[in-house]
Parts: C-alpha cells; structure tokens; sequence
C-alpha cells in the first residue's frame, strides 16, 4: 500500500533506522527484558544518531522535519519490542509540551539535551486514586515566594526511573470551578529537593519499559519551572492527548504487524497430521480474518496520520483509532498464540512476550471506554 505521508526522504531514513536497530536493539533486547530496563547508553546512542525528536527545530538541536520522522520511528522500535515505548512517549508525547507552551528561555535550556539522550522525560498525571479523571488530581502546587511547594503522589510513570525531567500535573487552585481549570504543569528536573521515586513497578509485560511511583514531599520548584500559564494545565493536557492516541495507535497497528508475519510464517513451516498447519481451512481462515483487519487498520491510520500532519482536528478519528486498533491488537496476539499452539506460551517464542505487552494500549492514554465516550459526545449523543 502506497502511503501519502511519505516520501523517499521518509523510507531512506527508515532504513537507517532499521539497520542502527538491528545493531544496537534487536540483539540485546532479551537482555533487557531479563534486566527489567533498557540501558540509558541506548538513548545516547539513539541521540547520536539524530533518533530522537527528529521534527525539534536546528536551532534546539533538532532536524526540523516533518512529523512522518516520527511515525517511522514508532513502527520500528514497536517492531523491535513494545519495551520502547518509552522513547517514543519522550519524542511525541513529553518534549512536544516544552516545545508547544514553554517559554524561551526553558526551551533553550531542556530541548537540546531532549535531542541528544542526555535528558530523558516523562509526564506525570496518574495518581493512586485518579486515573482518567486528570481534573480529579489531588497532588498540588503552592507557591511561595519564588518557588512552588509540590506535594503529592503518582503512579504507573513511563520513564520513572531514568527520567531527568518530568512535566507533573498539580492542581493550584483547589477551589476552582469547574475543577479542571484549577491545575496547572511543572518541570521537575532530577534533584530538586522533595522529589523522590518510589517503586519501580512490576508489570504483566513491558519487562525492558522502566515504570514507576514518584512521590513529591514538599518538593521546590522555581517558579520559571511552571509551564505556560497557571491554571491552563488541563487544557494543554487535552490538546497533546491527541498526538499520543495517535502514537498508541501506530504503536497497536505495527505490534499487529509483526505477531501477523511472524505467525504466518510459523504455520508454514509446522507441521500436524502429515501437513503444514497453513494447509487447514481453520488457520487459513484465522489468517485472512487478520489479514483483513490488519489492511483496514492500516489504511484508517494513514489517513489519519496525514490529516494530523496538516493540522486537522481528529479528536473524534483519533479516538476511534485508539481503541479499535489496540483492540484488534489484542485479539491478534491471542489467536496467533492459538496458531503457535504449545509453543506459543514458551517464552524462546516471540509470540508469548507480544500477548503480554499488547494489553496495556488499551489502558493507557486514556481508556478505550473513554474513548467511547468521547465518540458519542462527539456524536452529540
């Protein structure tokens, strides 16, 4: 299938990519799944390479292309493993608030160690007690003087541990009605005094992918820390979430991909009962359900991803996609562990790790029964 938001420019750097993966990814990633993390030397290396935050401008260090840069940069770290969401969650979801609502002088400051690895980022909106009710948070900002008291606690923190920089999410007004207008975003930087990080998180899958609770006991952050304006922090949180529905979704879409090529490959070369196991009308079947799916999937992405790169509202698209295709993810990877058959459920098998790390895209970034909601909202239901 042809896709219109790349170019020549777009597959050569593809394959770029793919061949620094293949050196410096593909045969170490067990290794990291058995660590529980990936090693900050890859982000360096990926920094090097000019793979993170490619659409940054020069002028913070970046390459100022396109937003297609960064799409092939999700597809090919999800087809290494879902373990490096991380990265992209620092390209396409953390850096594009600094570069969005912060001012001059903290762009100057934080994007050309974003470009490079030296910085690495996460957000910080879950609580213990608050999922996707942002406008319920309980962790607060006071400010005093010249700096902001933060106290409060977050969970489920993609980047946790290694993160040299968090946007955190703080409500600065307690009494504000409606309540989203009372919070407000802040840059914390590594060793700010108060900030602390709690457990790091033992998950059902995305063994390599650090996540963890940070916790903000009386925690001073300069007020040159708070990002844009006080108060509009939930605005600004609504506005990005829809470049990161749209990478969850790439995320799903190439995950599908690759547990589909893997195990269509597989059925040919086992055998059952004297013959290939493709040659059975039921796998034959299966594979042109998925076959289908997949195909349809992609070209609702690729559409989308070009109506995103011209700047077109695609709230309502967006979330269609996010939930769909992390559910038809979902649905792939546990048939393709049917066709593995006894083999699928041991870890020398690729297929086992996918079935576990493909669930959690359809919690994170909001619910897929969020996403639900938002779609009959929109349908003015």
């Amino acid at each position: 299938m042809k896709r219109s938001f790349l170019n020549d420019d777009h597959e050569m750097f593809r394959k770029s990519l793919r061949k620094f993966l293949e050196k410096e990814a593909y045969p170490y990633y067990d290794q990291w799944e058995k660590d529980r993390i990936i090693p900050r030397s890859f982000w360096t290396k990926m920094g090097d390479q000019g793979f993170l935050c490619p659409d940054i401008e020069e002028k913070y260090g970046g390459s100022g292309v396109d937003w297609g840069f960064a799409a092939v940069i999700s597809e090919e770290l999800e087809r290494v493993g879902s373990g490096l969401i991380g990265i992209g969650l620092h390209n396409d979801i953390v850096v594009p608030y600094i570069t969005a609502y912060g001012t001059e002088e903290q762009k100057q400051r934080w994007l050309p160690r974003c470009v490079t690895g030296e910085i690495i980022t996460a957000i910080a909106m879950t609580e213990p007690g608050t999922g996707s009710d942002l406008a319920g948070i309980k962790t607060t900002a006071k400010l005093e003087g010249s700096h902001y008291i933060i106290n409060g606690q977050k969970t489920f923190i993609t980047n946790g541990i290694h993160a040299d920089l968090v946007i955190v999410a703080c409500k600065t007004d307690l009494h504000a009605k409606p309540k989203h207008k009372g919070v407000s975003l802040f840059v914390v930087e590594r060793d700010t005094p108060g900030f602390t990080r709690g457990r790091k998180l033992d998950k059902v899958g995305l063994h390599c992918q650090d996540t963890a609770e940070l916790i903000f006991e009386g925690c001073r952050v300069h007020k040159d820390n708070l990002l844009g304006e006080e108060g509009k922090g939930f605005t600004y949180l609504m506005e990005k979430l829809q470049q990161e529905r749209l990478v969850v979704a790439i995320g799903a879409q190439a995950a599908a991909e690759e547990m589909f090529k893997q195990t269509l490959n597989y059925v040919k070369s086992r055998e059952a009962f004297g013959r290939p196991v493709s040659q059975f009308q039921n796998t034959q079947f299966k594979l042109a359900e998925m076959a289908t799916d997949i195909e349809m999937g992609r070209a609702f992405l690729d559409a989308l991803i070009a109506e995103h790169m011209a700047g077109e509202n695609i709230v309502t698209k967006v979330s269609m996609a996010k939930w769909k295709l992390t559910d038809t993810a979902k649905r792939i990877a546990g048939e393709c562990m049917q066709l593995h058959g006894g083999y699928g459920y041991m870890e020398e098998y690729e297929i086992a790790r996918r079935y576990r790390d493909i669930p959690v895209a359809s919690i994170y970034a909001g619910t897929n029964e969020i996403m639900k909601v938002i779609i009959a909202k929109n349908l003015g239901l």
